[in-house]
């Protein structure tokens, strides 16, 4: 069984209603460690040693955040800034993170029609998070497709229901290793291994 450690960021989580169900639905999973980055660190100092610690102690890593400006919440980059060092996470001896799994869970106000060439954003959810792609891959880590939920502001409660759902699958499938490395090969989202284990 892998351990999975979610990475949560979310400045204005009270207002949140797609996030307030995503993490409901796995918050009590055996194997999920949710690390809520504001609640934890609500004057930004962040504890390296600790989050380092963390990261050792577990096989998958989640950064879960609502778009902001096309990126993570500044605690998001805080985080990276700090806890990924030169000799730790990367370098020629930094080899912690190495073979480990990560992927970004997003939540956009946008459907997801505008995140393409043609759309009014111009570019996919997954360029947009090409940083998280690179830093994972320099950190020697394997980069899972995104898990992404559009349209975040006109969500019915059945549309909350389905994604809160399909998270909660997803982390079983990826604790459980019920999922292998080439099921995520040419995808956009990783949401549809859900729809294909359905």
């Amino acid at each position: 069984m892998k351990k999975i450690l979610i990475l949560f960021a979310h400045p204005a989580f009270h207002k949140s209603r797609i996030n307030k169900a995503l993490i409901n639905s796995i918050k009590d999973m055996e194997g999920i460690t949710l690390n809520n980055l504001y609640e934890k660190y609500p004057d930004f100092f962040i504890d390296v040693k600790a989050e380092q610690k963390l990261l050792l102690e577990h096989d998958v890593i989640v950064w879960h955040h609502p778009f902001y400006w096309y990126s993570a919440p500044a605690i998001i980059k805080e985080w990276m800034d700090l806890v990924l060092e030169h000799g730790f996470a990367y370098g020629a001896t930094g080899k912690a993170l190495q073979g480990k799994w990560a992927l970004s869970v997003v939540s956009t106000g946008g459907r997801k029609e505008i995140y393409c060439a043609t759309g009014s954003n111009q570019f996919t959810v997954n360029q947009f998070l090409a940083p998280f792609n690179r830093s994972a891959t320099l950190c020697r880590m394997n980069y899972l497709p995104p898990f992404v939920v559009h349209g975040s502001h006109t969500l019915s409660q059945a549309d909350l229901k389905k994604h809160s759902s399909d998270y909660h699958k997803l982390m079983l499938s990826l604790r459980d290793e019920t999922c292998q490395e080439k099921d995520f090969s040419n995808i956009e989202y990783i949401n549809s291994i859900i729809e294909q284990h359905a």
